[in-house]
């Protein structure tokens, strides 16, 4: 999706276990048409959390019949996108020349690298029909030494990821790893990403080996070492400690995180990098045409001035 920058979200109740560095509250933004945006990253004391730099959670929306959600043709640079739905679906077209229909429960990864352009679109039948929407969208920045690699999309079904199944607990593993299983997508850094659905009464524990870990509690109520937390929240923790989740209502929650980068990024509408020069070629590149087009599409989002 398209961002510009907006206010802070607010932060959270800082009386909270010392295994926790930082609670998020998303700020809610209405975009039109009752389409709500809730934005937990990037954040003026936290940038990222391993190399995720952006995190967008939009819906629940009820689209009518005939209306629909249409973003753009728009470019970026320097980062990888994840979109992840719970509800509804998405078409997505890129100038590489990917359609996809994005699915409940998919995982979706489109690597801009030196550069990509991509609209995202209700597809025909929904937006005939009507359809409710509710996902999230990442951004993950990429390692110094792949920030020009290629374009690239890879695209796994919700039954091709790994999940796990107990008596108090679902998780699919969408990235990475966890719970001792292993996602297919292929990854430029280490980083994970999971979704935990549980039920109340249930503990979930989180693994103490990724250097930086979130969980972004979507909806639902959980304790951790006594503290209890309602959704939506960003909760971010410290490195090494054991954390485990006490679920007091019905709960889905996104596990997240991985390797810290060698250092920040500057981050400007669309596009991240290390260089503030490459981010200047890249506006002047979307501004003048030189990205690749998307095709099928007429459109595009001119660059903010």
């Amino acid at each position: 999706m398209s961002w510009m920058p907006s206010i802070d979200p607010e932060l959270g109740d800082p009386q909270t276990c010392d295994a926790l560095d930082l609670v998020i509250v998303p700020r809610t933004r209405d975009l039109g048409d009752g389409f709500a945006v809730r934005r937990a990253l990037p954040h003026g004391k936290r940038q990222m959390v391993g190399p995720f730099i952006f995190f967008d959670h939009f819906g629940p929306v009820q689209f009518i019949a005939g209306k629909g959600m249409d973003v753009r043709p728009h470019p970026h640079i320097g980062l990888a996108t994840v979109t992840y739905l719970f509800d509804g679906k998405i078409m997505h077209r890129d100038s590489e020349g990917n359609i996809q229909e994005i699915a409940p429960g998919a995982m979706n990864l489109m690597t801009a690298g030196r550069g990509i352009a991509h609209s995202e679109r209700t597809p025909d039948v929904e937006r005939r029909d009507g359809q409710a929407m509710l996902g999230l969208q990442s951004w993950i920045a990429l390692p110094k030494g792949s920030e020009e690699i290629a374009p690239s999309f890879q695209h796994f079904a919700a039954a091709t990821l790994p999940t796990i199944e107990t008596s108090g607990f679902t998780a699919r593993v969408i990235a990475g790893s966890a719970f001792g299983k292993s996602s297919p997508v292929t990854m430029v850094s280490p980083w994970f990403y999971v979704e935990v659905n549980a039920r109340a009464g249930t503990s979930v524990p989180l693994d103490p080996d990724h250097e930086e870990r979130a969980i972004y509690l979507v909806d639902g109520e959980i304790e951790i070492a006594g503290d209890r937390h309602v959704g939506p929240q960003l909760l971010i923790f410290r490195p090494g400690d054991r954390i485990t989740v006490r679920v007091q209502t019905d709960t889905r929650m996104m596990f997240l995180g991985g390797d810290a980068l060698e250092g920040p990024r500057h981050i400007w509408w669309n596009f991240v990098s290390s260089s503030k020069e490459r981010i200047e070629q890249a506006k002047q590149d979307w501004k003048t045409g030189r990205f690749a087009a998307v095709p099928n599409e007429s459109e595009f989002i001119p660059l903010p001035e």
